[in-house]
């Protein structure tokens, strides 16, 4: 039968969602029971519960997976950071909204254990070393086809960071890792590869090709004009390198150890 405390979580799930809308019903109502737990004694609100919740479904997120990205505060820096992209512009409509739920306006890199100012070609090969923690960030669907992806015209070679191709969205999606703050002139050089891409790696069953330039900062206006006349879908977002507190402290003790 059931135990006191399962009858009294019942009862606190019917109480949190007979009033809620329809999304989070339809969202709480496919996920697993300790999932459930976990998001109505973590969150605060129901924006907060769906979330969560809506992430959980289209990621396939663990329990332990959710825990993290709820200790990570990933609803709050979402919801403080401005997406930004020409995905509307440049793709069509359903393709764009799907990009849109997938394009993350901030990544948290704290996997890669880093402590200190790295270069460029560093950071790339410490995701390609933790690929799959990588792909988890990402979320689902994205397949890693490889770093330094070589693309060849005109006698010349260009290098790509990294290639992905993503099931659902059937596209080659390249993604560019820049140190610092975003610049104008980052966008020409996505938009020159996903041209490339498009000429030369698609398949005609796909779709476009979509970039995503990964920056430690940026300042969503200058992103906005600078994809303004750009007819190749381009999403720019931050990344933070950091650990939560108390991983930060334990692998700083383990260094210095």
């Amino acid at each position: 039968g059931l135990s006191p405390r399962n009858l009294w979580d019942m009862k606190k799930f019917y109480e949190r969602y007979k009033t809620a809308n329809e999304k989070l019903r339809r969202s709480v109502a496919v996920l697993p029971w300790k999932h459930n737990l976990l998001i109505m004694s973590k969150t605060s609100s129901d924006e907060e519960a769906l979330f969560y919740a809506s992430k959980t479904v289209k990621m396939a997120w663990t329990r332990d997976v959710l825990l993290n990205y709820i200790k990570a505060k990933a609803f709050l820096q979402e919801s403080s950071l401005e997406k930004s992209h020409n995905f509307a512009a440049t793709l069509p409509e359903n393709v764009a909204n799907y990009a849109d739920e997938l394009l993350k306006s901030s990544y948290n890199l704290g996997f890669l254990g880093v402590t200190q100012t790295i270069k460029e070609r560093e950071l790339e090969k410490r995701l390609v070393e933790k690929i799959k923690h990588f792909i988890l960030e990402l979320g689902k669907g994205f397949s890693f086809i490889g770093n330094q992806y070589r693309l060849e015209y005109n006698e010349k070679e260009y290098f790509v960071d990294m290639l992905f191709f993503h099931r659902d969205l059937k596209s080659l999606v390249a993604i560019e890792l820049k140190i610092g703050e975003f610049q104008p002139e980052y966008i020409g050089k996505m938009n020159f590869y996903l041209t490339l891409l498009d000429k030369f790696e698609r398949k005609p069953e796909e779709n476009q090709p979509i970039g995503i330039i990964l920056c430690a900062d940026k300042n969503h206006l200058d992103v906005e004009i600078a994809l303004q006349d750009v007819n190749k879908p381009i999403g720019v977002a931050e990344y933070q390198l950091l650990l939560p507190k108390n991983q930060l402290e334990d692998l700083i003790k383990k260094e210095l150890s």
